[in-house]
């Protein structure tokens, strides 16, 4: 499952492309898999990481001039980089779990070189608040959302960072009713039936990718895509 959209985000071959708190590897697999790129993924969890490894034997092009897939365990606040390393940056889900996001963001703007893209998405403002009002668990688990973002408010705080926004779009709007039913069943689990069910419709709509459901999302995502994304272009001379 992707959150970002290579389309606004246009890898080149020989870039070389972060993909900061990887988690379990969707988007360093999806860098790497989608050009001959030095993909990078960085995650505080050994866990993530090995279980991203494992991901990546089924994806891995031995041979292939250029495209290399790399995993480093560290700290969004002080990332084991020289200056200017990277041309890509990805920041998906991120920004909501760490207490001082702003740190993360002038390290992402140190590592990204001056005319470098950055993707960064976090969820969408009044979905995650009805999560939040449906659990207090959903959002006080360690390791859980921190903060409610305002799009229009965390886009002006990146752009004085020393970016440029360009494009916005929503993502996902199908898995917003799946949380909040895991909100409103978070006693039972994923066990509880209407969750079950409607992770089925998930996997299904996932694997298969029918015209209806990948209809339906894309005029939804604007109003109910559980994730904003956002797209940057570093200003030169920072």
């Amino acid at each position: 499952m992707q959150t970002v959209d290579f389309r606004y985000f246009p890898l080149q071959q020989g870039d070389c492309v972060l993909d900061l708190g990887c988690g379990e590897g969707r988007h360093v697999i999806a860098a790497y898999t989608q050009a001959p790129v030095h993909a990078v993924g960085v995650d505080l969890s050994h866990q993530d990481l090995c279980t991203t490894q494992s991901r990546f034997a089924d994806f891995e092009e031995a041979g292939v001039a250029g495209k290399h897939l790399h995993l480093t365990q560290a700290s969004a606040l002080n990332l084991p980089f020289a200056d200017a390393t990277f041309d890509k940056v990805i920041c998906s889900e991120v920004l909501e779990h760490i207490p001082d996001y702003h740190a993360t963001l002038e390290e992402i703007r140190r590592v990204l070189k001056p005319g470098g893209l950055l993707c960064v998405s976090v969820p969408r403002r009044w979905p995650e608040r009805l999560c939040w009002a449906l659990s207090k668990r959903y959002h006080q688990t360690p390791g859980g959302h921190l903060r409610i973002f305002r799009g229009n408010q965390l886009w002006a705080e990146i752009e004085r960072c020393g970016f440029t926004g360009f494009h916005q779009h929503g993502a996902h709007a199908l898995h917003a009713p799946y949380w909040w039913l895991r909100c409103l069943f978070w006693r039972e689990g994923e066990q509880q039936w209407l969750v079950r069910q409607y992770h089925r419709l998930l996997v299904w709509d996932l694997l298969q990718a029918p015209w209806l459901t990948r209809t339906l999302e894309r005029c939804l995502n604007p109003l109910l895509g559980k994730s904003v994304v956002f797209y940057f272009r570093a200003e030169a001379g920072q």
